[in-house]
């Protein structure tokens, strides 16, 4: 049995042992708009690649630096080769997190040039939040015991095709690299 994955470009990737080299923004954009959030249990489909490009326009729209809301846009780029695995599992996952942390590091130093700041983490965390409290109101029908977050992007649940998100993905990241 192989201890690769073969990703959508045909490249054979080892999530534990990753080479930043094998890492194809190709094979993110398209493996994202794929995966769906809440590990599917949601109302209807809505893409880990549709929050991401959520997670970055709204970074843009905070007046938050390019490289702040490409942070955002790739914060879950792991999941394209590590699968995405629900919060409260995850931190029973010790060893999981740390691989995670190690690869998105890696994608980080790959794409922005260098590691992202604590401080830029904490900035695409936040995001990340406020977008998890809207997650769990509408698309799984939570009742919030906190306010709701502000945000400054109007955010849509409305079915949208892999192919649109992964370009739309893509286009974003064009965009953000061409600093």
């Amino acid at each position: 049995m192989a201890d690769y994955i073969t990703t959508y470009s045909g490249i054979h990737f080892y999530p534990t042992e990753p080479d930043v080299n094998l890492v194809k923004i190709e094979d993110v954009a398209h493996a994202l708009s794929l995966i769906c959030r809440g590990n599917g249990h949601v109302k209807s489909f809505y893409s880990v690649g549709q929050h991401c490009i959520y997670c970055a326009r709204e970074a843009l729209e905070r007046g938050y630096s390019k490289r702040v809301a490409l942070a955002g846009l790739l914060h879950d780029a792991g999941e394209c080769y590590m699968s995405d695995v629900p919060r409260p599992f995850k931190k029973s996952l010790p060893a999981y997190v740390q691989q995670e942390e190690r690869l998105i590091e890696l994608v980080y130093e790959h794409f922005l040039g260098s590691p992202a700041t604590e401080e830029e983490k904490a900035l695409v965390k936040e995001i990340d939040d406020d977008l998890l409290w809207y997650d769990l109101k509408y698309l799984l029908n939570e009742e919030m015991s906190t306010e709701r977050p502000s945000m400054k992007i109007e955010i849509s649940y409305d079915f949208r095709p892999f192919d649109e998100v992964e370009k739309e993905y893509l286009e974003l990241f064009n965009l953000l690299t061409n600093l």
